[in-house]
């Protein structure tokens, strides 16, 4: 599993590379953020550990991964995550929209110990 995670990493889709270029570093409030994060069985997308949030990019192929990923964030909630998903269309035509429901999702954690920051624009 780790082979493909790498490989993974190395080819992302243009909306994951986008999205990316947006919470790296600790950009988007202070939150670190993990890409092609193995949670369980599953590897997610982005993964901020610290306010458990999950951000899947769905592409067409998702379309006919319904039960899959009703699964899938099944067992992500009962682990306690939130699970944001966003069409990769979504990213590239409003990246500003999917960045404040991100920074909304990151500050509604229950963690004290969280980053608390703006969201910058």
């Amino acid at each position: 599993m780790l082979r493909h995670v790498r490989n993974m990493r190395q080819t992302p889709t243009n909306s994951e590379r986008l999205l990316w270029n947006h919470l790296r570093r600790r950009q988007l409030g202070g939150f670190k953020f993990r890409r092609q994060h193995q949670v369980g069985l599953y590897i997610c997308d982005f993964v901020c550990v610290a306010a458990k949030v999950v951000i899947e990019l769905d592409g067409g192929q998702h379309v006919d991964q319904r039960a899959y990923d009703a699964r899938r964030d099944h067992f992500l909630n009962s682990a306690g995550f939130c699970v944001l998903r966003f069409w990769n269309s979504d990213v590239t035509n409003g990246t500003e929209e999917v960045l404040e429901t991100i920074f909304g999702a990151l500050t509604r954690t229950s963690d004290p110990s969280a980053p608390s920051g703006h969201l910058p624009i």
